[in-house]
């Protein structure tokens, strides 16, 4: 396709479920598709019109009114999509060492920080075909308009801060090469089509030879972990001498979600009523990601318990937090119930 055409050329595939699989630019990319220049261009703005001149519509910017991007702020669309991974390249593109995953995460830059989001993931390196020069504008004209055509909304066009981009760590870089692209030296373009029961999460990422895509899905969370009430606990830890509970944080983070706190006072209960317990509190995880950084996720969730469980009364020196990551799990990861249990924090009794 020439960039003097006004009417992109989309190719719409048939529609599914999503999550997501990144990377970076200078790791794993494959040798066809050339070197990536590593200078950090200035940020791109968005456009913000409706549609081009083609008459074609394009994705439009949300409107927060606000300088932190609030997910919600996106209208939410009722077009029915067909099998993931939902969108395919333009003519004269081909994804090149492409994963899907079942379940997995990739972080999304909105503007003021990446959100972590969770699901089926698609991810694939950008190739031409022979004779075809590539063209981010080319590639990210036809998302626009086929995205928008969904009932989707550009989030971001422009480069992503340095810093932001360093705070993401070696780990994660190298984990999601392939997604992420070259995020650290040339622009990215990020796009969000919300759906009642689901978020769809586009990233586009260029350079003069090649370039990256990721397509993530997220599904509405069904809770399905039940509350322990103290006397149980108590029972479960004279007999196993530990249990294991489905305590639910944000997504790469050591928040406790609210759901989650009627659990931490029934914990709070059982050690006012036995001055005498001591606990280990263990944070578990899944093998999704890298396992350092699940490590170090994992053992501050667990601190995090602690301190809630310090802050209702429990002397500090009853309770000790350690964190495993995926180092002992409880189930198959192969599915997404065994990584579901594996996903966990344990009160371990002590002494």
């Amino acid at each position: 396709m020439s960039l003097n055409e006004t009417r992109p050329r989309l190719v719409l595939l048939t529609f599914i479920p999503l999550a997501v699989a990144a990377a970076l630019a200078g790791c794993k990319r494959p040798a066809d598709d050339g070197t990536a220049p590593s200078a950090v261009q200035a940020p791109v703005a968005a456009t913000a019109s409706a549609e081009d001149d083609s008459g074609r519509p394009q994705a439009t910017e949300p409107d927060t009114g606000a300088d932190t991007f609030d997910v919600t702020s996106v209208p939410v669309s009722q077009e029915t999509l067909g099998e993931f991974p939902y969108f395919t390249l333009p003519a004269g593109y081909k994804p090149q060492s492409r994963e899907t995953h079942d379940y997995n995460r990739f972080p999304f830059w909105v503007g003021d920080r990446f959100e972590w989001v969770e699901g089926k993931l698609w991810a694939s390196f950008i190739g031409t075909e022979a004779g075809k020069k590539m063209s981010q504008y080319e590639i990210a004209r036809n998302l626009d308009a086929i995205i928008a055509g969904a009932g989707g909304v550009k989030v971001f066009e422009g480069q992503v801060p340095a810093q932001a981009v360093e705070s993401l760590g070696n780990d994660v870089m190298v984990e999601y090469n392939t997604g992420l692209g070259n995020i650290a030296g040339r622009p990215s373009v990020v796009w969000l089509l919300r759906q009642p029961e689901r978020n769809i999460w586009v990233y586009l990422n260029t350079y003069s030879a090649g370039g990256s895509l990721a397509i993530a899905e997220s599904e509405a969370f069904v809770p399905t972990a039940t509350l322990i009430p103290a006397s149980e606990l108590r029972q479960l830890l004279d007999d196993d001498g530990r249990i294991s509970l489905q305590i639910h944080f944000a997504t790469d983070k050591a928040e406790i979600l609210p759901e989650s706190q009627p659990q931490i006072d029934e914990v709070l209960q059982l050690l006012q009523q036995d001055p005498g317990l001591a606990l280990s509190v263990d944070g578990h995880t899944d093998n999704t990601g890298s396992a350092t950084h699940n490590r170090a996720l994992s053992e501050a969730r667990a601190q995090a318990v602690v301190a809630e469980l310090n802050e209702g009364g429990v002397d500090a020196s009853r309770l000790k937090a350690q964190g495993f990551g995926p180092d002992r799990p409880i189930a198959d990861n192969a599915t997404e119930s065994g990584r579901a249990q594996n996903r966990r924090v344990e009160l371990v009794k002590r002494g």
